[in-house]
Parts: C-alpha cells; sequence; structure tokens
C-alpha cells in the first residue's frame, strides 16, 4: 500500500530541481547537524557522514554554487552538544542543570542528557566563515529568562596564546581556555513577546550583541515552541 502512495512522488531529484530553478521558483533546502559536526570541517572523529555547512546543498543536491540566495544560520540562545568531544564553555554545574531541565536537553530519540553550555561566539564565527550566513535565527531565548547574569564566548588561548580561530584539531580543543563578556539577565518572561520591541532591554541587548559580534543580522528569534513563538525581526 505504501509503495503505491509513494512511488509515484519518487523522481530524479537533480534534473527536477534544475528545472525548478531554471523557471524561477523558490527552493527552501534545510540542513541538519552543527558545522563543527561537518565531516570535511568538523572535529574529526566527532564528526557525522555528510555535509552539515552549506556545501551540504552542492554535494547532496546536485544544486550548482553560483544559484545559492540567502543563507540563514540557525542557533540556539546557549550551546548544547551531544556525544564526547571538547566543548568549551560547557557548564557542569547548576547552572547546567538548570539549562538542561528548562530546555528540555535530552535526546529526543534516546532520552540522552546533553551536554550544555554558554554561547561560543569562536564557534559560531567559524561557522559563518565557511557558511557565509545572510541572516540568523536564535531559538530558545526564553530558555535563559531566570539567569542574573549570561556569559558568551568571545575567545580562545592555547599554551597562553590567543587562537586566531576555531582550532582544527580536537585535542587542542580540549585544551583551550574562555574568553568571557558578562551581560546582565533579564530576569523576566519573555515566552509571550511577539516583537522585538517587547522583549525586556537586557534581552534585547543580548541579541544585539549577538548580531555585533558575529557582523551578522539577525532575523528571527524563538521564545517557544509554537509557530507564533517567532519572533520576525525587520532590523536591529
Amino acid at each position: 500500500v505504501y509503495r503505491e502512495r509513494v512511488s509515484p512522488l519518487v523522481r530524479d531529484t537533480v534534473p527536477f530541481l534544475h528545472k525548478a530553478i531554471k523557471d524561477g521558483k523558490h527552493i527552501l533546502i534545510e540542513g541538519a547537524q552543527s558545522t563543527i559536526l561537518d565531516i570535511d570541517f568538523g572535529l574529526y572523529p566527532f564528526v557525522t557522514s555528510s555535509n552539515c555547512s552549506v556545501g551540504g546543498v552542492c554535494t547532496g543536491l546536485g544544486i550548482p554554487p553560483h544559484v545559492l540566495g540567502e543563507v540563514y544560520g540557525v542557533v540556539k540562545a546557549y550551546l548544547t552538544r551531544v556525544g564526547g568531544g571538547g566543548f568549551p564553555t560547557e557548564l557542569m554545574d547548576e547552572t547546567g542543570d538548570l539549562l538542561i531541565n528548562r530546555g528540555h536537553e535530552y535526546g529526543v530519540t534516546t532520552g540522552r542528557r546533553r551536554r550544555v553550555g554558554w554561547l561560543d561566539m569562536v564557534m559560531l564565527n567559524f561557522s559563518n566563515m565557511i557558511s557565509g550566513f545572510t541572516g540568523i535565527a536564535i531559538t530558545k531565548l526564553d530558555i535563559l529568562d531566570i539567569f542574573n547574569e549570561i556569559k558568551i564566548g568571545i575567545g580562545y588561548c592555547l599554551n597562553g596564546k590567543k587562537l586566531e580561530s576555531f582550532p582544527a584539531l580536537a585535542e587542542d580543543l580540549k585544551h583551550v581556555t574562555v574568553d568571557y563578556i558578562t551581560l546582565p539577565g533579564w530576569n523576566l518572561d519573555t515566552s509571550k513577546a511577539r516583537s522585538f520591541s517587547d522583549l525586556p532591554p537586557n534581552a534585547q541587548a543580548y541579541v544585539m550583541k549577538i548580531q555585533e559580534l558575529m557582523n551578522v543580522p539577525v532575523k528571527w528569534i524563538g521564545v517557544g515552541q509554537a509557530r507564533e513563538s517567532i519572533i520576525e525581526v525587520d532590523q536591529i
């Protein structure tokens, strides 16, 4: 039964997509996983088996690079990771426990507890180097509502020397120290906000700081799970 229903939908995707491009249609392509899990640019051996960067559009779908348009990065308002590997901003204390419980940071399939930490701009800017984001979406901002202070990692040092970018070696990532900036929290519920101006001033400042550090415009902010909980940002 399923074969009969699905078989008419099966086709060679390369000519199908190229015809759509030629006809001037808009194509939305969603990637998965993190740039740091990319088979080429990730921290081997803690990687997946495919290209998680924007390059996956070309290698996975056969779409030529010159037709690519907007490239949107999606990042949580804090950082999470599943499995092993270096995690310089990881929180192993009560703050980390709060993030896990408030954000329901458990694997959907396995139920495995995720690792959590403060936002890491070194990692984000490395991802931006590779994919060239034209905008970003920040999700789960509401999870940070209860914190008095919120940190952002802005630089790495290894053996007393500042690193220019994200390290290429997984072993180096285990030994870096992180430079942080600390921003005041807002201690207010953001889940009902439906515009940027609805957010508390300190929440606005946190979003603007991310935009400043990445030099990429924030296009969307998530303050809940529902579709209507996505704030579309015109300009900040």
